[in-house]
């Protein structure tokens, strides 16, 4: 049986073994606190789509233009917004043919609808460095909910970059042409990075 110094300094070390866990624990979950302030979207980010055929293959492709900021809440990441606007004439697909049809009133109109745009309603943090964000997105006229997870990559002094996924249904936006052969369901992959200022 151990005696009483040896027992009391067991108890000691698992004491501050319990406390540093719990320090690391804390210090690891500020960090998307620690990134607090408002960023602008960088033109230097990719923002990338997929949607799926029956047959296999499908379209994939990226918009070069877009603008936008965000603000993390350090106090109160609930309190973060984003706002984003994507200019759907600038997609991209290695095809002329699609990009065409892309631009035309059968999907994007964009004669009529130049922008497509993203407004937070709500940020909810889901991990240490990640968040689900929910918000308005606004299409050809349309608006509707709409669900993005972001997750924070790395970051530095004046910059941070976030790894952005989210699934959003074309027919709700009036873009369902080539359904059920093309799927429904549109996913975005996306690289953020956001300067301070």
């Amino acid at each position: 049986m151990p005696d009483q110094t040896t027992a009391s300094t067991s108890m000691t070390g698992a004491g501050l073994a319990l406390a540093f866990l719990i320090l690391a624990s804390v210090a690891h979950a500020d960090e998307l606190a620690d990134a607090a302030g408002k960023y602008r979207i960088d033109p230097s980010s990719h923002i990338s789509f997929s949607v799926s055929q029956v047959a296999g293959g499908g379209i994939k492709g990226d918009f070069s233009k877009f603008r936008g900021t965000f603000r993390i809440d350090g106090r109160n990441i609930g309190k973060s917004n984003v706002d984003f606007t994507l200019l759907p004439a600038s997609v991209r697909t290695g095809e002329t043919r699609v990009e065409t049809f892309l631009r035309s009133d059968a999907i994007f109109d964009v004669a009529n609808y130049p922008e497509i745009v993203f407004r937070s309603t709500s940020v909810t943090r889901t991990g240490p460095d990640s968040a689900r964000i929910e918000g308005n997105l606004t299409a050809r006229g349309r608006t509707h909910k709409a669900v993005f997870n972001a997750t924070v990559e790395r970051r530095n002094a004046r910059n941070i970059n976030f790894h952005v996924q989210g699934q959003v249904l074309r027919s709700l936006y009036g873009m369902d042409a080539g359904t059920p052969i093309y799927s429904n369901l549109v996913n975005f992959n996306m690289q953020l990075q956001g300067s301070r200022g």
